[in-house]
């Protein structure tokens, strides 16, 4: 229902100055002392309090806007402070603070395998200088490599303090990695080998994580037991228990193409399976006297239970906060504001975590929530199905799809850059399916062995899995299965959000000028996304990208390019660091040549290592160039050294006339210094593509 009046939401209306004093905390540079903030805060708390307590006889009911104000300031301040002080760099105990020689860590994460290396986070507990421990704070990366580490949640090690920064995104669209781990609390990592760390203590971590986590372990070698299918223990392994090292990214793109990749993220619709299944089994409490609120125990502890089976997986943590707040309502029989139930558990969740906020999960689950609360009941009654089977069994579900799509589809295109087209087909297809999956699943691992039982439901939950797969990568295949390339700015998704709102928003009040402003506001968005493209049809650029032990360069004229690159669009780092950078540019015709090949074309022209783009001229030196005694010089706007040519700078001088060097991930390191060396001391211009951004040349 949506609430006629925001004091049926006050938790809502409370929750978006904390969000607002949150984000600001987060785009704004630190204050330089946040004592004084501290003490606004408390003063304003305090003239708060004291207007409550004299509202009568101070007649502040006369002036009601003054306490709106003030609680509003007073989140806004909670919410940057609170920010502030969740930010490990602000702490001046951080161990990036100190000098030292060593590290004493504790491993808070378990040790996950991914393409050869051992990943995991620990808390620094310690430094250690000169023999000296002193206490310090902060999250690490740890990256190991190492065949079978002896590593577990829990374990306290001492390793070298050669921790380096989160390197940022080296070229234009790609992954913000370092943004992502700063999201965590995580601004630094380090790379370990076997014999660099050495184990102090094990077992030392919080002791229900601890045995979660263990249990968890134990249940996923209970489905490698009776399944055979990798990718289908992998699936029950991510949708049951919020395991994901073993997806492979096949099965990630074909859920996330169409439109089902909610699926594999153990939230708030698995807990509600459970929670619908419990509900049911547990209905005969409701006949006892107390048996409403005996009721409520067993479900809010199994549902808490289920949560560590997942290891505390914060989306499984959002949704058991807001079922149980549900079941304790109910057990009241008080009435129950959903809407006010989910603010209740952002708010509760981002006191404890503000970072919370840039999380993508969170973003979408909550928004998701929103959507089905609010944006569902809206788009279920645009028909009235007098058939209660298929209103329940067709009706209902398409709506909820498409509420759901809806709510996300902006913040979903931001961050995914897709849109499935196929999305009712696949989520109306998926429902019956992922409750099979999940009853079968949690069936067979909380059940004792029992060999036929066992079996068999080790048979459903792999074959249920199997057609979903099959089906899943059907549609996957199908033509124009999802929209893809779709780049939007943060500007156009809110844009998109202010029209969703305004327009859903009208069809429940039916004011027009709620309509107009959907209108209006749809008309800025296109304005915005016509300019951008008439901005990459006109726009013509060499972009020198930097790619580790690899090479790529795109010369773009409108909307073709030409991408020179010794990497196949199949390797990881194409679709990485190059792709994202191509869709980004709305690139629609692409030939992708190697070094070695020619090409001839009206706006450019590739001849061995000379290359004439629109007015500008490169030469491409992976060779040391032959010695040249005539005065005449190769005149280029750009020299591109790669593949470690070893010539120096006065060779290259000699026989070019140019306007930068550009030395790419391709040579080595000595070699790097010595040209950068050199082109220093002769002032030249120069960029070196290694652990740095890439270079991004306009051409007319």
């Amino acid at each position: 229902m949506i609430a006629n009046h925001k004091g049926e939401v006050p938790f809502l209306i409370l929750l978006l100055p904390f969000i607002l004093g949150i984000g600001l905390a987060i785009n704004l540079p630190p204050v330089a002392d946040i004592h004084w903030l501290t003490i606004a805060f408390s003063a304003l708390t305090a003239i708060f309090i004291f207007l409550n307590i004299g509202y009568t006889r101070l007649k502040i009911y006369q002036s009601q806007w003054a306490g709106g104000a003030l609680i509003t300031i007073i989140l806004v301040i909670a919410g940057y402070v609170t920010t502030f002080n969740n930010n490990e760099l602000n702490n001046k105990h951080h161990f990036s603070k100190q000098h030292a020689q060593l590290l004493a860590v504790k491993i808070v994460s378990e040790p996950v395998l991914k393409n050869g290396f051992y990943r995991f986070t620990v808390n620094v507990e310690a430094t250690v200088n000169q023999g000296r421990r002193s206490a310090a704070t902060g999250t690490l990366l740890i990256t190991l490599k190492d065949v079978t580490p002896d590593l577990m949640y829990g374990d306290e090690l001492l390793i070298p303090a050669k921790y380096t920064s989160v390197n940022p995104p080296f070229n234009p669209a790609e992954f913000n990695y370092k943004r992502y781990l700063a999201n965590q609390n995580i601004y630094f990592q380090q790379f370990l080998y076997p014999g660099q760390y050495q184990k102090l203590d094990f077992n030392k971590g919080n002791p229900l994580v601890s045995y979660a986590l263990q249990l968890r372990q134990r249940y996923i070698e209970k489905l490698r037991l009776n399944m055979r299918d990798t990718n289908a223990i992998a699936v029950a392994s991510t949708l049951i228990l919020g395991y994901k090292a073993d997806l492979s990214n096949d099965i990630l793109q074909a859920y996330s193409k169409t439109g089902t990749i909610h699926v594999l993220s153990v939230s708030g619709a698995h807990v509600a399976v459970i929670y619908l299944l419990l509900n049911f089994v547990l209905s005969f409490f409701n006949r006892f006297r107390f048996g409403k609120l005996l009721k409520a125990i067993v479900i809010i502890a199994l549902i808490w239970y289920y949560a560590m089976l997942t290891g505390f997986s914060p989306a499984v943590c959002r949704a058991a906060v807001m079922i149980s707040m549900v079941v304790i309502g109910k057990a009241y029989n008080r009435y129950i504001n959903m809407v006010n139930i989910v603010a209740i558990s952002a708010f509760g969740l981002l006191l404890y975590n503000p970072l919370f906020i840039v999380d993508v999960g969170f973003q979408l689950s909550y928004l998701a929530v929103f959507g089905l609360i609010i944006l569902q009941p809206l788009v279920h009654n645009w028909l009235k199905v007098k058939n209660k089977w298929v209103d329940k069994w067709l009706w209902t579900p398409v709506s909820v799809s498409i509420a759901a799509q809806v709510i996300t589809f902006p913040l979903s295109a931001f961050y995914f850059h897709q849109f499935p087209v196929y999305f009712l087909i696949t989520n109306l297809f998926i429902v019956i399916p992922t409750e099979i999956i999940m009853l079968s699943g949690i069936a067979y691992l909380l059940l004792p062995k029992i060999p036929l039982v066992s079996a068999g439901l080790a048979y459903v939950l792999e074959q249920s899995i199997l057609i979903v797969n099959k089906f899943l990568a059907w549609i996957e295949h199908l033509p124009f299965a999802s929209i893809s390339r779709i780049w939007l700015t943060t500007a156009e998704y809110l844009l998109l959000y202010g029209v969703i709102i305004g327009f859903f928003y009208f069809l429940y009040n039916k004011r027009t000028a709620l309509l107009r402003l959907s209108l209006m506001l749809m008309l800025f968005f296109c304005i915005s996304i016509s300019l951008k493209s008439i901005h990459a049809q006109q726009s013509n650029h060499i972009a020198w990208l930097n790619i580790s032990r690899h090479k790529a360069i795109v010369f773009k004229h409108g909307r073709s390019a030409v991408l020179l690159t010794d990497l196949k669009d199949t390797d990881k780092a194409y679709k990485y660091s190059v792709q994202p950078y191509l869709d980004s540019c709305q690139v629609k015709h692409l030939r992708q040549l190697t070094f070695t090949e020619n090409t001839a074309l009206p706006w450019m022209a590739k001849n061995g290592g000379l290359i004439q783009f629109m007015d500008k001229r490169a030469f491409i030196l992976n060779t040391p160039p032959a010695r040249s005694d005539s005065s005449e010089k190769l005149k280029a706007n750009f020299i591109y050294i790669t593949t470690n040519p070893k010539a120096k700078l006065e060779v290259i001088n000699r026989n070019f006339d140019f306007g930068m060097l550009i030395a790419d991930g391709t040579n080595s390191n000595a070699y790097v210094e010595r040209l950068a060396l050199a082109a220093d001391s002769s002032k030249t211009n120069y960029k070196i593509l290694k652990r740095n951004i890439s270079l991004i040349s306009v051409s007319n």
